[in-house]
Order: structure tokens, then sequence, then C-alpha cells
């Protein structure tokens, strides 16, 4: 538990009891929500990437499985860190379960700053930054047509958002669906490669920055030709081109080339994250708040980082919820400078006020009680996924 969040919570120890922890599934780009309720009438909510059955699954388990004792169903929500080690620690979970656990801990801090009438940063510690920086997304459909880069980026100029830097994806330039393997690549992929992101350069020009975006399709050899390839266009990162687990593929890589890498999004807890920091394989690294722990966990990850002077910036692709508390934690990190949304952030239908802000290529950071949201209850209602029971 952060200093803050302990000295604050003092006055509010053992007042307010966790009653129930709910999960519920919609259609929208949020995907499926955690929500913890209280005997205060007071709730916490998180984003969670599972499927609504399966979160309800993780949760039966945890409170009825075989270790009930670990479970947070009539304890003070203010323990966090108590609750991080039982449910992460203690009682190991990983795979599927880490998406559900890590949804709880984002509502727990959700639940503690409404508690305690603070937005989340201040329980963190305070904010190093009111609006974040932000990066996005950006491609066209024919990649090796020259002027649909030019075009597209006009358009882009135009977006009142104001986004200085893009993930440009790499599948389209090698002839891969997204996230498919590719055993390896040859001399005219790479060329290929070399053509498409030098147009992706010069229709941006130097003055909006591009990171080259892979899901882990490469091998140590082509991922090698790949950062040849652009290495011209000065890419702000080269991200997630290997298997995501630590190996000496990714000291190969970096021994080859002087782009900088990035990696993370896969990361399950600061242990995943350590070799990575520990041999400089990377100049940074993206976790994901629902992938690698939730608040908690993303925190002890970029504090391990800050040791190392390596910068992190939260992977961040998902619905209001997801944007909400990547936000919060991201103003009271110092080694954040950036963070990850998607160009249409700022529409959230799902929220009934306090939507996120997004201008001049930044995103406000909400100074509501605990993550900000303010959830419209009649929309999550109406865009349920078929079969999924309604938890008011």
């Amino acid at each position: 538990m952060t200093s803050d969040l302990q000295a604050l919570a003092a006055s509010a120890a053992g007042q307010v009891k966790i009653t129930a922890i709910k999960a519920m599934q919609t259609t929208n780009r949020s995907g499926t929500w955690i929500k913890i309720e209280t005997d205060a009438g007071i709730c916490g909510y998180g984003p969670c990437h599972a499927p609504g059955p399966v979160a309800r699954s993780v949760i039966d388990t945890l409170h009825h499985g075989r270790l009930p004792h670990l479970g947070l169903i009539g304890k003070d929500p203010l323990t966090i860190e108590v609750h991080f080690h039982n449910m992460f620690y203690a009682y190991p979970q990983r795979g599927r379960q880490m998406a559900v656990l890590s949804g709880i801990d984002i509502a727990l801090w959700d639940l503690a700053g409404k508690i305690l009438n603070q937005p989340v940063s201040r329980l963190l510690g305070g904010n190093f930054r009111e609006e974040i920086p932000l990066y996005s997304h950006w491609g066209v459909s024919d990649p090796l047509n020259r002027q649909a880069w030019i075009d597209g980026a006009r358009r882009l100029r135009e977006d009142p958002h104001g986004f200085r830097a893009y993930k440009v994806d790499i599948h389209n330039a090698i002839g891969t669906p997204m996230q498919q393997f590719r055993p390896t690549i040859g001399p005219q992929d790479a060329h290929r490669v070399q053509q498409v992101y030098g147009y992706a350069r010069e229709a941006l020009g130097d003055e909006i920055d591009i990171i080259v975006h892979c899901h882990c399709e490469l091998d140590v050899p082509s991922a090698i030709r790949v950062a040849e390839a652009i290495e011209p266009i000065k890419p702000l990162y080269f991200e997630d081109p290997l298997a995501p687990q630590f190996s000496e593929s990714w000291m190969a890589l970096r021994r080859s080339t002087r782009v900088p890498i990035m990696t993370g999004e896969n990361l399950q807890l600061a242990e995943s994250a350590l070799p990575f920091l520990i041999n400089q394989a990377v100049d940074c690294l993206q976790p994901d708040l629902v992938n690698s722990g939730g608040i908690t966990g993303v925190k002890k990850i970029a504090d391990l980082a800050a040791l190392f002077r390596i910068p992190i910036h939260l992977h961040n692709v998902s619905g209001l919820g997801l944007n909400m508390a990547s936000q919060q934690l991201t103003a009271a990190l110092f080694n954040a400078p950036l963070m990850e949304c998607t160009r249409d952030a700022d529409e959230a239908p799902e929220a009934a006020e306090n939507a996120p802000v997004v201008r001049d290529g930044k995103m406000l950071v909400s100074t509501l009680p605990g993550l900000g949201i303010v959830l419209d209850e009649d929309y999550l209602k109406a865009t349920r996924v078929e079969g999924e029971p309604w938890w008011g």
C-alpha cells in the first residue's frame, strides 16, 4: 500500500466491508466490467478482458474454492496490498484469471478513492502531470500505395484530437494476419517493410512520431531485418517484435540495432518485467493494467523500471474503464511520459458524465473521486451480451 493511501485510510479503516463482487459483459468496447459492492452503498468498478461467465467463475473460485479465506467478501476494501498478495501470490493465479483479478484490483482502487473522496492518482502519491501526452493508431488499407498514406496523413492533421504519435502495424506490410507468427521474412519482405514505413514517414513528416507496431510475429533474424529496414525513419519504438517472454532472443536483437525497443503488454506482474530491466533488453515497457496485475501490479512494475531509468507507457486499447484507470496511474508515475489510447477514446457512451477529455494530443486527468467513472446504468443494461445477468 502506498504511504498516501495508508495515511488517508487510517481514519476509515474497518468502517466499510465488501459485500459482493460481480461481473457483467457488455457488447461495446468496455467488454466486461467488475463491480465491487459494500455495506456502505459505495461501489467500485474495474475493466476486465475476460468474458462474463469466465469472470464470474474466477470470482466464485476465489471465494468458494479451496482457499476461501483468501477471498474479499466481508473484508475491508482499503487493505489493497493484502488483497493483491492473496489474489496473485498466496494462491497464484495466471492465464485468463489474471484479467479478472486485475479487474478486481482496479475496482478496489476506484472504491478506495470513493470511500476517501480522493482521485486514485492522489492515493498513489499525487500527480506528476495534469494532462497526459498520448499516442494512438493509424494505417491505410493499401500500404504499398504512396498516395493513400499522403491522403490519410492529411486527414490525421485535421483530427481535432491532435495526436503527435501513432502506431503503424507491420502485419499489412509483411502480408500476415495480425498476431499470426511468420516463420521468417526474407530480403523482399524487408524491402516492402522499408517502403511502407518510408511512405508513412514521408506522409507524416518529422513532427509526428511513428511506432512500428508488431504483435510478436517475428523470429530473431526477421526482427533484425525489420530493425534495419525501419532505422531510416527513426521510429519512436519497435514494439513487440519477438515472443513476449524474456529470452536470449531479446538480447540478440538488442545487440544488433540502435532502434529503440518496447514490449510488455503481455507481461504478468513485476517478476516478468525484471529480466528485461536487469539485462537492459528494451528501452521502454508497456504493461497493460488488465494483463499485468491491475493498478497495484503495474505500479510495482513502474517503480522497478524507475530504478533502471526505464520509462513505461501503459498499453490501453480498451474502453472507458481502462482509459480512466490508465490515466490515473500514469498521472502518478514520474517515469510514464506517454500513454496509449484509441483515437475515439473520448467517445464513451457508457459514461453518464466525465467521459475522457482528449485535446492537443493529451488526455485531461480526472479529479473526481476514485477513477472518475460515472456509469450510465440504463445504457449498460441495454448493451449487455445476451444471457448476461443484470447486476443491479
